[in-house]
C-alpha cells in the first residue's frame, strides 16, 4: 500500500517562488480551521517547528500567512498601506451588530469621521471621562458593597462584570433616570452577556440564524440605543454625544443603524475590559504576596495625598498618580500577558513583496491575509522567564516601570501586545487600564478580599484570536469592608 503523502506537502511545491510554505489541511474549505480553533497556540508552535518563522495556513477558506518572528513585527506593522486593516474589521463589526458597511459611496467620510472622535479618549478628555469612571465606579460599589461588614460571597466574574458594566455604561451613556435604574441597567446586561457568549461564531462567519436567539437578543440590544431611550439617560460623555452628532448628518442612516452603532461602541468598551479585570482581581487574590504589595502601594498614595478611605470617602486620582502606581500596573500588565489571545490581521491590498529583517521576502497576493499572533510572544521563555507563572512585579526594575525586554540577546521593539497594533491598536486602550486601575484601586482600599474556593480556574480557549480570554468556570471570592485601623 503506498505512503499517504500529507495535502500540504504537494502544496508546498505548487507555491509561486517566494510564498511561504502552504499548511493546507485535508477537509475542502476548512482546512486547519477545526484544529487552529481548539488550540491556535499550540497549532502555531507546531507548525514554527516544522515550517520555520513564516508560513501560511489555509483556514475555512482564507489564506493566513503568520509572521512569527517578533522582530519581524516592526515591518509588518509599518506598511500599513499595503497592509490594511480596516476595511476588514468595518465588514466584520457591520456584520456582528447588524448596520451597513461604512462604504464610501453611501456614507462619504463616515468612517474617518468616527476615526477622529477618538480624540476623546486621550489627553485632557480621557482625564475627564477617567475621572467620572472613578465617580460611578464609587457610587456603585458603595450600592452594592457598603454593607458588608461581615464577610459577602458573591462569584467573581459576576461581579466583575455587574461593577464594571454598569460603571462603563453609566459613564458612556448616562445614568438611566428611572427608579430601577440599576434595574434597567442590569437587564441590559444580561441581554448582552447572551449575545457576548455568540460573539466568537459571528466573528467566525456563521450565519445568526444558526445562533438560536442571537438574532432577537441582538435586535432588543439595539432598541436600547434608539435615539428616543438615550435622549432620556442624563449625563453622557462626549464622545457618545459627538458620535450621536456625526450620525445624525448622514441622512441614509437610519435610526436602527445608528443604534446598533451605538451598541457596538458598547460591546468594544466592555467586551474584553470585563474579563480582563477578572483575570487582574484572580491572579491577584491567588498571590498573597502580590496582593500586599499592590495594596501597600494602593495606601502609600491615599497617605501621601491625605486622603480617606472607605465608601463614605470619595476618592479623586490624577493621571500621574495613577501611572506611578507601578506595582498595580505592573500586575495588571502580567495578567494581561497572560490571558491575552489577540491575532492582529492585516490583509494585503495588492500583489506585493513585504520586505524583512535578514534580507528576507515574503510574497503576498491581492487579498492574502497576514496575521502577527502575540499570545506566542507573550509566553516565549527566551522573552519572559517561566511565562506560565504569574510574577505580578515582571515589569518592574529598580522600582521603577521595567520596558527593556530581549530575545537572544538582542532589544525587544515590541513585547506586550494585548491592545493589538499599529492601525489595529485599540483606541480605547488608555480609558481601559485606567478603568481596570481604578476598579482594584477601590475594590483593596475599601475591603478585605480573598478567595472562597480552593479550585483552578484556566482560560477558555474559545476565543483564542479574539482578544481577552475568558475563564472556563467562575470562582466564589469574598469580602467585607476594611478596618479603618487597618
Amino acid at each position: 500500500m503506498p505512503k499517504l503523502i500529507p495535502v500540504y506537502f504537494f502544496s508546498a511545491f505548487n507555491r509561486k517562488t517566494g510564498e511561504p510554505p502552504l499548511i493546507n489541511g485535508w477537509i475542502p474549505y476548512l482546512g486547519k480551521a477545526l484544529i487552529f480553533r481548539k488550540d491556535a497556540y499550540k497549532f502555531l508552535l507546531d507548525q514554527q517547528k516544522k515550517f520555520g518563522d513564516i508560513f501560511t495556513v489555509h483556514i475555512a477558506g482564507r489564506y493566513i500567512t503568520f509572521i512569527m518572528d517578533p522582530f519581524q513585527y516592526v515591518y509588518v506593522i509599518r506598511n500599513s498601506k499595503q497592509l490594511e486593516f480596516h476595511e476588514f474589521a468595518n465588514k466584520m463589526a457591520s456584520k456582528t451588530f447588524d448596520y451597513p458597511a461604512l462604504s464610501k459611496g453611501k456614507f462619504p467620510e463616515l468612517k474617518e469621521n468616527l476615526h477622529r472622535i477618538y480624540q476623546y479618549l486621550q489627553g485632557k478628555p480621557l482625564d475627564i471621562i477617567s475621572d467620572h469612571m472613578m465617580i460611578n465606579l464609587q457610587d456603585i460599589f458603595e450600592w452594592k458593597c457598603s454593607q458588608a461588614t461581615d464577610w459577602e460571597t458573591e462569584k467573581m466574574y459576576k461581579f466583575c462584570c455587574s461593577v464594571m458594566f454598569e460603571a462603563s455604561f453609566v459613564t458612556l451613556y448616562g445614568r438611566v433616570p428611572a427608579a430601577d435604574g440599576h434595574k434597567v441597567i442590569s437587564e441590559i446586561r444580561d441581554k448582552f452577556i447572551k449575545f457576548d457568549a455568540s460573539f466568537p461564531y459571528l466573528a467566525a462567519n456563521i450565519p445568526i440564524e444558526l445562533l438560536g436567539a442571537t438574532k432577537k437578543v441582538r435586535k432588543e440590544l439595539i432598541h436600547h440605543f434608539l435615539l428616543q431611550n438615550m435622549t432620556k439617560w442624563l449625563g453622557g460623555s462626549k464622545v457618545v454625544q459627538a458620535r450621536q452628532d456625526i450620525f445624525e448628518k448622514y441622512e441614509l442612516l437610519g435610526d436602527y443603524d445608528k443604534a446598533a452603532h451605538h451598541f457596538a461602541f458598547l460591546w468594544a468598551s466592555v467586551g474584553n475590559t470585563i474579563p480582563a479585570t477578572f483575570w487582574a482581581m484572580y491572579y491577584l487574590l491567588r498571590h498573597p504576596e502580590a496582593l500586599a504589595a499592590v495594596r501597600d502601594e494602593i495606601d502609600h498614595l491615599l497617605q501621601s495625598t491625605g486622603q480617606k478611605r472607605g465608601p463614605t470617602y470619595n476618592i479623586h486620582l490624577t493621571r500621574e498618580q495613577l501611572d506611578n502606581l507601578v506595582y498595580l500596573e505592573s500586575a495588571l500588565n502580567e495578567s494581561l500577558r497572560m490571558c491575552s489571545s489577540s491575532m492582529n490581521i492585516r490583509i494585503s491590498q495588492e500583489d506585493f513583496v513585504l520586505k524583512l529583517e535578514g534580507n528576507q521576502e515574503v510574497v503576498l497576493r491581492k487579498g492574502d491575509w497576514i496575521a502577527l499572533y502575540p499570545q506566542i510572544l507573550h509566553m516565549d521563555p527566551e522573552v519572559y522567564e517561566d511565562p506560565k507563572e504569574y510574577k505580578f512585579d515582571r515589569y518592574i526594575e529598580n522600582g521603577k516601570k521595567k520596558t527593556a525586554f530581549y530575545k537572544a540577546g538582542r532589544k525587544l521593539k515590541y513585547f506586550l501586545m494585548p491592545f493589538g497594533s499599529g492601525i489595529s491598536m485599540c483606541p480605547g486602550r488608555f480609558l481601559a487600564m485606567n478603568e481596570m486601575k481604578m476598579f482594584l484601586f477601590i475594590l483593596l482600599s475599601h475591603f478585605d478580599v480573598e478567595l472562597a474556593e480552593n479550585k483552578a480556574v484556566r482560560l477558555d480557549n474559545s476565543r483564542m484570536g479574539l482578544g481577552i480570554l475568558l475563564p472556563d468556570v467562575d470562582i466564589a471570592f469574598r469580602y467585607k469592608l476594611r478596618s479603618l485601623r487597618n
